[in-house]
């Protein structure tokens, strides 16, 4: 567990980011809920998110970036409605979902041919995602079912033994996941409301 604010912060987050390169399971604080984090490009490592969660794999996962430059490449196309969204409200708890690349494993995005991206305002998981140098898959850091985590000690009451590392950022502001809207097409459709 690591604690923010400690002088070893910076050195744990690159021993968290290691982690996350080697396809381990991560969970890092954003400002919604605490984050269940894996290589976003990586399928082994996507696939033990599903396995620590008990999450059925045709539910598809959120991509976090840690900067707006990270989306070109992850889809297909961004159009005027998506661009006037991320630039009013990324970084925060908004997810966009886009037509995909084919950078984006399958597993992510459920076998459907779209992708939610998220760019967290959370500057741990920024630093995270930016050190471990891949889009972050991560859904909420609890067992399927079970109420999203706010606390670091609540991912730890039901995930211990389950994944890897969890990076202790305090209290997370929200408590709310965030609002995903589809952006495939002229009209934003609101898919889940946060």
């Amino acid at each position: 567990v690591i604690k923010p604010g400690s002088k070893e912060e910076l050195n744990k987050l690159d021993i968290a980011a290691d982690a996350i390169k080697n396809g381990e399971v991560v969970a890092f604080p954003t400002e919604t809920v605490y984050g269940l984090g894996a290589n976003g490009l990586n399928p082994d490592a996507v696939k033990n998110i599903f396995k620590a969660k008990g999450r059925p794999s045709d539910n598809p996962l959120i991509l976090h970036i840690q900067d707006i430059s990270e989306i070109e490449r992850l889809t297909v196309e961004i159009n005027s409605t998506a661009r006037k969204l991320m630039e009013n409200f990324w970084p925060g708890p908004m997810t966009l979902v886009f037509k995909k690349s084919s950078v984006v494993p399958s597993v992510i995005s459920g076998g459907l041919d779209t992708v939610a991206i998220r760019l967290p305002e959370n500057k741990i998981a920024r630093e995270l995602i930016k050190l471990a140098k891949t889009p972050i898959a991560a859904p909420s850091a609890n067992t399927s079912g079970k109420p999203s985590p706010t606390k670091a000690n609540h991912v730890y009451d039901d995930l211990n033994g389950k994944i890897d590392m969890i990076i202790d950022g305090g209290s997370c502001n929200i408590g709310l996941e965030s609002t995903v809207i589809d952006v495939t097409t002229l009209s934003p459709v609101i898919l889940r409301p946060g």
